[in-house]
């Protein structure tokens, strides 16, 4: 038993001797990621928004009174919300039969043609001296009187058309039973042509001057993240309103495949500078501190603060002028809780 109990304090000992010759790491390190620093190119650009309109748009009415008819599309079905039509497309028939018999179309026709084959006979024939200068104008009066006639009863005739001016879509039919007389003036479609979208937007005083007319855009729908649109500025007014402290400027945009819509919310992107190549880094790692802007690199191991000096910047990105270098080993995740010389593990 004494022996066991001698073993027992021997080993104590031994151990309390071995704590005196350990040293213990109190140091920390912060676990961080990282990216090298490289050139790439940057935009500068001024966000608004507003609603898109179409560049083209049209309500037809009935130009005369008469009784309904839809028309049909290439696939001779009726017309239907959505499809699009060409200006040689007729949308709705009037039919207005006294209108028709008014016309005479087929007397005025031959009546210009009578005109028209005496004119050229009294003009031979004054070349020749058969007539009087008196007897040619005669003839010229009634073949002009004739075209003027004829012109006229097709004028009449086309108002038993309702055709749109320019290619577009129809976004709205109002319903007509068929064979019910409608009155002049009433709707009957409205077409619409998105292949070119129009903005009214408002940018901050502080940007006046750098809006400019032809100045490049881009144009993004909420609804649709994946398509971006191009489009240019049109017009900048130089007045900035005294209630909103902004001014106004119009925008168009290009939208061949007709995948937005008027009336859409969109963002726009007015880009205001550019440069092709020059250290850029995301905008969300920079500390404000103490009026000064900081990012931290890595070196042997060891976070180092770096003031840094900007450029060009937009919502994500910000281009650095002075305080880093191509290649530098820059922390973008774990910064957080730096501070100079901090010890730092890299993970990727």
């Amino acid at each position: 038993m004494k022996k066991i109990l001698s073993i027992l304090i021997f080993g104590v000992l031994l151990m309390g001797c071995g704590r005196e010759d350990v040293e213990i790491d109190t140091s920390v390190t912060v676990p961080v990621s990282v990216e090298d620093v490289k050139l790439k190119s940057i935009e500068e650009f001024i966000e608004t928004t507003g609603t898109a309109r179409a560049l083209q748009e049209v309500e037809l009415s009935a130009e005369t009174d008469g009784y309904y008819r839809l028309g049909k599309n290439a696939r001779g079905k009726f017309y239907t919300l959505g499809d699009v039509v060409n200006p040689a497309d007729v949308i709705v028939h009037i039919d207005n039969p006294e209108l028709e018999n008014n016309t005479k179309i087929e007397s005025q026709k031959l009546n210009l043609d009578i005109s028209k084959s005496e004119f050229e006979k009294q003009q031979a024939l004054y070349e020749k001296g058969g007539v009087t200068l008196r007897e040619l104008k005669n003839a010229e009066q009634a073949f002009i009187d004739a075209q003027y006639n004829y012109d006229n009863a097709q004028i009449q005739l086309a108002k038993l058309k309702v055709q749109s001016p320019f290619r577009g879509i129809i976004v709205d039919l109002p319903y007509f039973t068929p064979g019910t007389r409608i009155s002049t003036n009433a709707l009957v479609a409205k077409v619409m042509n998105y292949a070119r979208l129009y903005m009214d937007v408002s940018y901050p005083a502080k940007h006046l001057g750098r809006i400019e007319v032809d100045q490049m855009v881009r144009a993004l729908n909420y609804t649709m993240t994946d398509d971006t649109l191009n489009g240019r500025v049109t017009q900048v007014s130089p007045a900035i309103d005294s209630e909103t402290r902004t001014f106004k400027a119009s925008i168009e945009i290009n939208n061949p495949e007709w995948k937005f819509r008027p009336g859409m919310f969109i963002k726009v992107e007015t880009v205001v500078a550019h440069k092709d190549s020059a250290i850029v880094i995301p905008k969300s790692i920079i500390i404000q501190s103490r009026g000064a802007r900081r990012v931290y690199v890595v070196d042997r191991g060891v976070a180092h603060g770096r003031r840094i000096v900007t450029g060009l910047e937009n919502p994500t990105q910000v281009e650095v002028i002075e305080g880093l270098q191509v290649d530098d080993r820059l922390i973008v995740k774990g910064y957080e809780t730096l501070s100079d010389q901090t010890k730092v593990r890299i993970i990727r």
